[in-house]
């Protein structure tokens, strides 16, 4: 039997290696993703159950292989025709052994070990050409699922049909917890949904194509969806809403969505923001990068990805989500630096910076929240860059006003690897967006920083007597920089935090002590 014949330098981390022994019959398309713990010395592997018997299969060849190879953790390396039932085969490390809870991190380690490693050797695969490919499910075939799933997944809805990459099927290879798949999958599936609205050009993704998206993809799965008008706008005395769309020829459009798993009488409420293009209206963005705002309906796409997911999971609990929708353009009848708008419940908002438009359309939706009764309202928004700049791509900023909110919430990123840092919500920043004379609030506020923090301060002057949950997703909810979620492509849209907040509704629904075991 002869050894490794061919060595192939891959992008960082990952190398593949063409092993002559067997040859894999046919034009079989399959790949197969398995995995190692860290040795007690560098070199040394000990793998996980389902690599040991499928190693036994093929007469300890691949064990054999990885002898002395250093494969770091997060790393992957592929090897090809080492038998018949796979074209390749990719190894990858999940770390050390015992991984768990990280209470410094606030991140489950062996859930994230999975996903990283499901992911990377999925994607290696892919960029092999293989459109079939089986994932072991380690030790939780959930986080598996996701891993995989969003890593290979690609927006190319618009490139031409002969240039597109093959459709990659990813499947659970022997492993009996098809459910704890299952649920992976949805919640996978879900955010790529968030992520092709996200992605998809403004001029593509109006408000009103937004609106049918929602009844698309909402309705067949039981979920109440309601397309509000202009008109209905009006009546509804959104006027600050209102001026924000002025400036664009696109009519503004109020999506209302209804999802009953219970039939109490407090829901909770979702809102989003929802603008399609943000320019910056008259307060102009620079040129450069503005196409990332395309994405500026992070919030709302999340919300969608949301409410199909806990639908498709039968979640015991009653949400309502609204979205309003509109884009923010520069135009005859855009709104000026100074403008001041009355709000839905009454307060005037001093409109000094056009590119704060995301608080201004949002301050009509949550006052409009409270005629629903709700036990909770929480708000997903690309509200403030200065949010980037204070966490990076490392968590979403999360404000609100019940600390029992916030455990739940913190939880739910640590068991997702999407975690939540909790900002201040005090009534030194309220006091910087209401110490105005002649009107009720400034959509800047006073003095210089804490911009996150005043953004959440103004929405809170919209809502009264119930608990809130703000979450500025301008940090994670954009293009993904490659660093830190090995499972989300770098340069495309990330569709996050979809899983955190299933998993937060998914814990209030089903109240328990502790996450699922790793």
């Amino acid at each position: 039997m002869r050894s490794v014949v061919r060595l192939l330098a891959g992008r960082q981390g990952i190398i593949h290696r063409r092993y002559a022994g067997d040859c894999a019959s046919g034009t079989m398309k399959k790949g197969l993703v398995l995995g190692v713990y860290d040795g007690c010395s560098v070199g040394e592997y000990k793998p996980t159950a389902t690599f040991a018997r499928y190693d036994e299969k093929t007469g300890g060849k691949l064990m054999s292989l990885i002898k002395g190879m250093k494969i770091g953790h997060g790393d992957v390396q592929v090897f090809s025709n080492v038998g018949t039932e796979f074209t390749s085969i990719a190894v990858t490390n999940l770390g050390p052994e015992g991984l768990g809870y990280n209470e410094v991190e606030r991140l489950d380690e062996c859930k994230e070990a999975i996903r990283t490693a499901a992911a990377v050797g999925a994607r290696a695969l892919q960029d092999e050409g293989l459109t079939q490919i089986y994932v072991e499910g380690f030790t939780n075939p959930e986080p598996a699922a996701e891993g995989a799933i969003l890593a290979v997944w690609r927006y190319q809805e618009l490139k031409d049909k002969a240039d597109r990459y093959p459709e990659v099927r990813v499947e659970l290879f022997e492993n009996d917890d098809m459910d704890g798949w299952m649920r992976g999958k949805v919640k996978a599936e879900n955010q790529n949904l968030a992520r092709k609205i996200e992605e998809t050009p403004a001029n593509l993704m109006t408000p009103y194509i937004f609106g049918q998206i929602a009844v698309d993809s909402l309705c067949p799965c039981g979920i109440a969806v309601d397309v509000r008008d202009k008109d209905w706008i009006e009546s509804m005395k959104m006027s600050a809403f209102l001026q924000v769309a002025r400036g664009s020829c696109e009519p503004p459009v109020f999506v209302e969505m209804s999802y009953c798993g219970l039939g109490g009488p407090n829901p909770i409420v979702l809102t989003g923001k929802g603008i399609t293009f943000d320019s910056g209206g008259l307060c102009l963005k620079e040129c450069r990068g503005m196409s990332e705002y395309r994405g500026d309906l992070a919030g709302a796409a999340v919300i969608v990805g949301v409410m199909k997911t806990i639908a498709m999971m039968a979640l015991p609990i009653d949400v309502i989500a609204l979205i309003p929708l509109a884009e923010s353009m520069i135009g005859g009848m855009a709104a000026h630096p100074g403008d001041i708008v009355r709000a839905r419940n009454g307060k005037s908002i001093m409109i000094e910076d056009t590119d704060n438009e995301g608080r201004v359309i949002l301050a009509d939706t949550l006052s409009y929240s409270q005629s629903f009764h709700p036990c909770l309202v929480m708000n997903i928004a690309t509200l403030t860059p200065g949010i980037r700049k204070a966490l990076g791509t490392s968590s979403s900023g999360t404000w609100t006003n019940a600390n029992v909110v916030w455990r739940e919430l913190e939880r739910a990123g640590s068991e997702t690897g999407d975690r939540l840092w909790r900002m201040p919500l005090w009534k030194y920043y309220k006091q910087r967006v209401t110490d105005y004379r002649g009107v009720d609030l400034n959509n800047v506020g006073k003095a210089r920083g804490g911009g996150p923090n005043l953004g959440a301060a103004f929405l809170k002057e919209f809502l009264h007597e119930v608990d809130l949950a703000h979450v500025d997703i301008t940090g994670t909810g954009l293009l993904s920089n490659g660093i830190g979620h090995p499972y989300l492509r770098k340069g495309v849209m990330t569709g996050r935090p979809t899983r955190t907040l299933v998993q937060f509704l998914y814990q209030i629904a089903c109240p328990h002590v502790k996450g699922d075991e790793c």
